[in-house]
């Protein structure tokens, strides 16, 4: 039996990557970088709101997903120090079920996503000390080094 189904939106996403370093370029220059911590790649939709930043700012950074002195993934970003690095991605609003060109409709038009984008980023400064970001709408080089490979996927709504 074959039940389809389908993804809704209303939920930021976001793609949690445990690293040992990461840096953002844009034409040669490097616009946010950081050491040992978390690079998030964040897609914004439309009808986000204040709750879902807070949701996701909060979990992020409490994520416990580095090791403790057991080698258990036990301890936050918050835990270890760590620094961050928010990068706006609206293509994981890519929906690619139909057809071979990925459908963006989904994502958050720019005005509004840039709001919410620089409004994850105040958030997590809550939390956390040091806090990059990439630039909004220009073509970035991400240049990661995973540490583990550890990545998660995290939204708003907690479908997955």
């Amino acid at each position: 039996m074959f039940i389809e189904t389908e993804i809704r939106g209303d939920f930021m996403r976001a793609v949690v990557q445990r690293v040992n370093s990461a840096r953002v370029e844009v034409e040669g220059n490097v616009v946010g970088s950081i050491d040992k911590g978390i690079l998030v790649l964040l897609g914004v939709e439309e009808l986000d709101t204040d709750d879902d930043i807070k949701y996701l700012a909060e979990k992020v950074c409490n994520l416990r997903i580095f090791d403790d002195e057991e080698g258990k993934m036990n301890l936050s970003l918050i835990d270890v120090g760590g620094e961050l690095l928010v990068v706006s991605q609206f293509t994981l609003y890519g929906d690619c079920r139909k057809g071979r060109r990925p459908n963006y409709m989904m994502a958050a038009k720019p005005d509004y996503a840039e709001k919410m984008y620089l409004e994850f980023v105040e958030e997590c400064k809550k939390y956390i000390k040091k806090v990059e970001k990439g630039q909004f709408q220009a073509y970035m080089k991400v240049n990661l080094e995973n540490d583990g490979p550890v990545t998660l996927l995290l939204d708003s709504k907690k479908n997955f």
